[in-house]
């Protein structure tokens, strides 16, 4: 048995940054990172954002590889866009529990018992599902999807049965709706939320649609996290509480650093057990090893890709422009 020697540490942070900067000029890199990822992640990024605006930042760049640390299904989404480069995700472990939550087999069955239904599929969700949907939809664009859709037409919306439900409530829409869920979204307390508020008169409640209803009826602003971002840093409070994974507060204080920035409690009164797992799978030492490495590395044969393009092509034809919408920010100071 090995017995390791005191005091033994990895790579500081800083060299871990410094391999990291070599390797990206070396393969010709491009670095995207989540709102949702570590701070020092974000920081080191060539561009920060929502997965599907990095996904189209990347495929306008020259190239050859791009690292998204994120999840796997936004690093589908950037191979499906961008067939031609090589796409490595830090840690092929970090899922999704709503991707997790809807198998293709099940989905397919699903549409197949509502063949009058057009299915509208939440971004997260893996390739093999996008392959059965019709349209893609983002907490962005999905209201304004729903409306060019006629009013006799019947919806499925899946994954996100808590998504489904607020935008069934925005638009007045029956929808049939897939039981999934975020795993983080549904930790937050209604009752510490409240005694948080309670504690901090005036402050803004900014929420994701991702939140259970019960969370949602508090908060003064419902959208994804690029709105979120985007009514913060707008309004003229000092004090917000965030309902949505914590990560997004880094590029808050690093914005309005004479703000101050709360997370949502969780059921213990604690805000840190809502901190998404799967997006913590990446860090610094893996990122560094899967541009070294080019792995791991996401593949999707070209049938399948094509067959998941088809509904995100409609998503791009339907949505509104992205100029009211917070672009990917740099994560780099240079």
């Amino acid at each position: 048995m090995s017995i390791p020697l005191t005091g033994q540490t990895g790579p500081s942070d800083a060299d871990l940054i410094a391999e990291i900067n070599l390797l990206r000029k070396a393969k010709n890199a491009v670095i995207l990172a989540h709102y949702y990822q570590d701070g020092k992640i974000q920081d080191l990024a060539d561009f920060v954002g929502d997965s599907l605006d990095l996904s189209r930042k990347a495929a306008s760049t020259d190239a050859d590889v791009i690292v998204f640390c994120g999840v796997r299904f936004m690093a589908e989404v950037a191979k499906i866009l961008s067939p031609e480069k090589t796409v490595v995700l830090p840690d092929m472990e970090a899922g999704c529990s709503l991707e997790d939550s809807c198998p293709a087999d099940d989905f397919a069955a699903f549409r197949a018992r509502h063949p009058d239904h057009i299915s509208l599929t939440y971004i997260n969700c893996s390739a093999a599902v996008k392959t059965h949907s019709d349209i893609i939809i983002t907490s962005s664009n999905a209201r304004h999807i729903i409306d060019q859709i006629p009013k006799d037409q019947p919806i499925l919306l899946a994954p996100d049965q808590h998504l489904g439900g607020y935008l069934a409530k925005e638009t007045g829409r029956d929808m049939v709706l897939w039981p999934g869920s975020c795993i983080v979204h549904e930790r937050f307390s209604e009752k510490e939320l409240i005694k948080l508020k309670t504690e901090n008169p005036g402050a803004p409640i900014a929420a994701h649609p991702e939140c259970p209803a019960h969370i949602l009826n508090h908060a003064d602003h419902v959208g994804s996290t690029s709105s979120i971002l985007k009514f913060v840093l707008e309004s003229e409070a000092e004090t917000f509480i965030i309902a949505t994974e914590p990560g997004i507060i880094h590029q808050m204080q690093k914005s309005s650093p004479d703000k101050k920035f709360i997370g949502a409690p969780g059921m213990d009164g604690e805000c840190n057990c809502n901190q998404c797992p799967f997006m913590a799978l990446n860090t610094l030492e893996k990122l560094r090893d899967c541009l070294r490495d080019l792995s791991p590395v996401i593949e999707i044969n070209e049938q399948d890709r094509l067959a998941a393009k088809a509904p995100l092509d409609r998503m791009l034809e339907m949505s509104p422009t992205m100029a009211s919408n917070r672009p990917p920010t740099s994560g780099r100071a240079y």
